[in-house]
């Protein structure tokens, strides 16, 4: 747009000077106060004010121009007339300008030194209808709620909007006095329909009015709730003072003294006293009132009620702890003798301090109730936490007293539970404690599980050294593997195997059959249940290494009973094995071993589980290909290795397994190991795919009533491994009655029970040619001494460059001459 620079100080009637506004919007048949600091604005006033012209006052787009040219003010403005100026010491300008008309500025002529333009003026656009006076009135109505609002606006605002008739100078003069965004009133002044702006400023005025009324809402409950404290501390106050009048002891005194008198009682040390004594002053000058009184007496509290001195006399006998061991867990001698001897060491200490125990088996096996059995057999309280999915480091430590409902963490809640600073205390489901951004709740487990640090064990909470050095810790766990290498260093590790199907069936009599019979409310002449019915159920219901699953079915055929005989009183059961499907329905387990391993190429391993052994299959198959190894069944690294390790000691016997050299380069293998949605890994099946994989390339078909377990080496060696005891009883309950395991891992075979080991046979190998030789029955591969072997693949090693063709060195015309003979 070309702009025309004038010095002329007359400015023709259709031109006007314009002066630019920070915020302010200038509404017509208003009146607003002005400070004009810039000399452009100073000039433009003064000369208006000599000569009685009118200004055109816009509002800038950015507030934060400092010279301001026609690109930079908004092009709809008001008409002003100015009525009064005063200059001030420091040259600027306070004036006071009442507004006209509302006009629209067409084109600049002049910028120095200060804004011309030629304009048109924008009367307003009304036309008058019942609408538009509804619309006035209710106008009306919101600004005067807004004012009953607002204490300090003066009453002559509200009798003056009782008098406007005018509906554009009743939504100019509430515009002008509402506090609104500079958008909003820019908006209103552009808007030329009456009724339009009236709607637009009734829609801002209730949005306004909502707000005021909830702060108005806001500052009366803050003001009733201060009322109603002050007039509590009057009251409190007079009472206090009828009190001392009549004698009588404040009630806050009468508490204080209370909890002096527990913290004399607890015989607290020294430091902890200090700390009480220090938290009740502070108790005694706070107001019952204040939230900090609450505070500080529930501290106290969880002071006081800390067993700091408190403890029970071990009564150790090592017959009467055998006797109760024996009582309550069948079996598990190892375990027994291992308790026991931790008992026999404290009662000649006359302490009991040592290792922290750690009871490692699988769900069901007892690991619980042993601890309960240690309580009982020394005489403790016993207590039980458990810490599986804890993520938090704060429910071991506590919270600091600092956060709202802080409270101690779960070792100190324990304690005040226990009622004595020497109890058993059971740490359940150990392995399972998590880890996240709150913090790693194992490591702070390390204080409490070290003997040398736990006596000055000190909870965020509390914040005072607690001893824990007496307490006797005992944990349980299903998996190692997950616990921090740190913490299990401060634990002995006693291992729990399952349970075989002569010692459930003695748990079941002597345990389980007595509990369940007292939970469903019958006697024992109105139920019995055989031993065949027991053999039936464990088998055939239930495939676990503990009894949960055994004690809840037994409670199912209970159950029925009750309810027969609740229906006719005389009603008498004897539960035998055939009437087990009145009770339970269909077997739920079958021994599919041999359906499973009837085709070649299926071999049965073993495995364990943090729940127990159990047995897999593997499968093997062979389709034309181009040499590529196929692993399925959601297999871990180890295992794809030793899948990968058995492939390559085969391919290096072809010969000996009677198929061509170049089978393994024209066929791809596919070894898939069932139930997919399980992970696995680990080393031990190796043996297991090196004989699927044999079956498959000999046609012969694996001993179905043989499982093996074992890792494999490119030489065929065959090397320990582990759980043999959980893997032999996984085997045991699966039907199996063979197993091949390492030579290296007969010392385990003690551990096995000793039914078990009559009624099963047990193959120790070395090397995978015996290994074929037991699965296939036939001897497929000779052993070859370590020394012979390694002298013949030697012997049988072509240098890379004869492979290639290429000679060491020349050959000779007479080498050369011997050459072409031959070849004629």
């Amino acid at each position: 747009m070309p702009v025309k620079k004038r010095a002329s100080k007359i400015v023709p009637v259709n031109l006007i000077g314009i002066l630019p506004l920070q915020e302010a919007v200038l509404f017509p048949n208003t009146v607003i106060p002005l400070a004009v600091v810039k000399k452009p604005g100073i000039q433009l006033v003064e000369e208006a004010l000599r000569e009685g012209k009118p200004i055109g006052l816009t509002v800038l787009k950015d507030r934060d121009i400092e010279n301001p040219g026609p690109d930079d003010i908004q092009r709809v403005g008001t008409i002003g007339i100015i009525q009064k100026m005063l200059k001030v010491p420091d040259g600027t300008l306070r004036c006071i300008v009442a507004g006209q008309q509302v006009f629209r500025i067409d084109d600049f002529e002049q910028t120095e030194p200060y804004m011309v333009a030629s304009y048109t003026e924008l009367p307003d656009i009304t036309i008058d209808n019942e609408e538009l006076l509804a619309m006035q009135r209710n106008l009306g109505g919101l600004f005067q709620k807004l004012l009953s609002y607002l204490p300090q606006a003066p009453r002559e605002m509200e009798m003056e909007v009782q008098n406007i008739n005018d509906p554009n100078v009743l939504t100019y003069f509430v515009a002008s006095t509402m506090r609104l965004e500079t958008a909003d009133r820019q908006a209103l002044l552009e808007e030329r329909n009456t009724g339009k702006r009236m709607r637009k400023l009734t829609m801002l005025l209730t949005k306004e009015l909502e707000v005021v009324e909830l702060g108005h809402k806001i500052q009366g409950d803050i003001q009733r709730e201060m009322e109603k404290n002050q007039r509590e501390f009057y009251l409190r106050q007079q009472l206090r003072a009828i009190q001392e009048e009549l004698g009588e002891i404040d009630p806050q005194q009468a508490e204080t003294n209370e909890l002096r008198e527990k913290i004399d009682e607890a015989k607290m040390p020294e430091d902890a006293k200090k700390a009480a004594d220090r938290e009740l002053e502070r108790l005694a000058k706070v107001p019952q009132a204040s939230p900090e009184y609450s505070v500080i007496r529930t501290y106290l509290d969880w002071l006081v009620q800390l067993p700091w001195d408190k403890d029970t006399t071990d009564h150790i006998e090592i017959k009467k702890a055998r006797e109760i061991l024996d009582e309550d867990h069948y079996d598990l001698e190892k375990i027994k003798d291992r308790i026991i001897e931790y008992l026999a060491v404290g009662k000649l200490k006359k302490k009991l301090s040592g290792p922290i125990l750690c009871f490692v088996g699988p769900p069901g096996v007892g690991k619980t109730s042993l601890g309960q059995s240690i309580a009982r057999a020394m005489g403790r309280k016993f207590v039980r936490l458990s810490v599986g999915g804890v993520r938090d480091e704060a429910e071991i430590r506590g919270h600091r007293r600092t956060y709202i409902g802080a409270m101690p963490g779960t070792i100190i809640r324990a304690m005040r539970d226990a009622g004595t600073k020497n109890p058993v205390m059971m740490i359940d489901e150990i392995d399972k404690v998590g880890a996240d951004y709150r913090g790693d709740p194992q490591s702070a487990l390390l204080e409490v599980l070290d003997p040398e640090q736990n006596s000055t064990f000190r909870d965020h909470y509390i914040d005072l050294p607690f001893d824990l050095s007496q307490v006797l810790f005992v944990c349980t766990a299903n998996s190692l593997d997950t616990i921090s290498p740190a913490l299990r260093d401060r634990m002995e590790i006693i291992q729990l195997s399952g349970y075989t199907e002569l010692e459930k069936l003695q748990i079941a009599k002597r345990y389980l059959i007595k509990k369940q019979r007292t939970a469903n409310g019958l006697k024992e002449t109105q139920v019995q249940i055989n031993d065949a019915a027991l053999r039936a159920i464990i088998t055939d219901y239930t495939r676990e290494a503990g009894v949960r699953n055994l004690e809840r079915e037994i409670g199912t055929v209970f159950r029925k009973i009750a309810r027969k005989i609740a229906e006719m009183p005389r009603f008498k059961a004897r539960v035998k094995s055939e009437s087990l499907v009145e009770y339970l329905s269909r077997p739920r387990f079958y021994n599919e071993v041999k359906k499973r391993v009837a085709s070649v190429g299926v071999a049965t391993g073993l495995a364990w589980t943090p729940v127990g052994g159990d047995i897999l299959f593997i499968e093997t198959q062979s389709m034309p290909g181009t040499g590529k190894l196929v692993l399925t069944g959601q297999l871990g690294d180890v295992m794809k290795e030793s899948a990968q390790a058995a492939v390559s000691f085969l391919r290096s016997r072809t010969a000996e397994l009677g198929i061509p050299e170049d089978f393994f380069a024209k066929h791809d293998l596919h070894i898939h190991v069932p139930a997919g949605a399980t992970p696995k890994d680990g080393p031990s099946a190796g043996i297991s795919m090196a004989t699927s994989i044999t079956s498959m390339l000999t046609g012969l078909k694996v001993d179905p009533n043989l499982a093996m377990t074992g890792e494999i080496t490119l030489t065929g060696q065959v090397l320990p491994i582990g759980g043999l005891k959980e893997k032999v009883l996984g085997a045991k309950r699966a039907g199996i009655s063979k197993i091949l395991f390492p030579k290296r891992n007969e010392m385990d075979l003690d551990d096995i029970p000793k039914e078990v080991r009559d009624t099963m046979t047990f193959v120790p190998v070395e090397e995978l040619s015996e290994v074929l030789h037991q699965a296939l029955g036939k001897r497929i591969i000779t052993p070859v001494p370590l020394g012979a072997e390694a002298t013949k693949r030697a012997s049988n090693v072509v240098p890379m460059r004869q492979r290639n063709g290429a000679t060491k060195r020349p050959r000779t015309t007479a080498e050369r001459k011997r050459a072409t003979t031959r070849k004629r």
